[in-house]
């Protein structure tokens, strides 16, 4: 079978490698999780060579979704995604809450528009 995978694009390759990290654990190991996180020198930023890279590592043939931390990793990502083939989606979740629930439900098999739904409904979760 094969399940949605997930990509962290974030300006923090730290950032991306621990949520990468708590994602491991709630989804197990048949859901690709990829980070893409950081400049190519290790240092804050974005870079799209990261994203497309990460796309490609994530993509086990079920979909991509695609989880952006601030601003302009959002305009990165969406410039990488303009030049690939029709697929991967940019869900508009917040980052930590989302990727954690499309990571369970990825892990169930759901597909793509059911994973990223589930990630956009955890902008509605409250925390008090």
């Amino acid at each position: 079978m094969a399940y949605v995978g997930i990509v962290l694009v974030s300006h923090s390759a730290t950032l991306a490698a621990g949520v990468r990290e708590l994602l491991a654990q709630v989804a197990g190991p048949d859901v690709r999780v990829e980070p893409a996180g950081g400049t190519g020198d290790g240092g804050l930023g974005t870079s799209a060579g990261r994203i497309e890279a990460a796309i490609r590592a994530a993509d086990a043939g079920a979909g991509v979704l695609v989880l952006a931390d601030l601003g302009s990793a959002v305009l990165t990502t969406r410039t990488v995604l303009a030049d690939l083939p029709a697929g991967p989606v940019l869900v508009d979740a917040p980052f930590v809450e989302g990727a954690v629930a499309a990571a369970v439900l990825a892990s169930t098999g759901a597909d793509l528009a059911t994973v990223a739904a589930a990630a956009g409904e955890a902008r509605d979760v409250p925390k008090f």
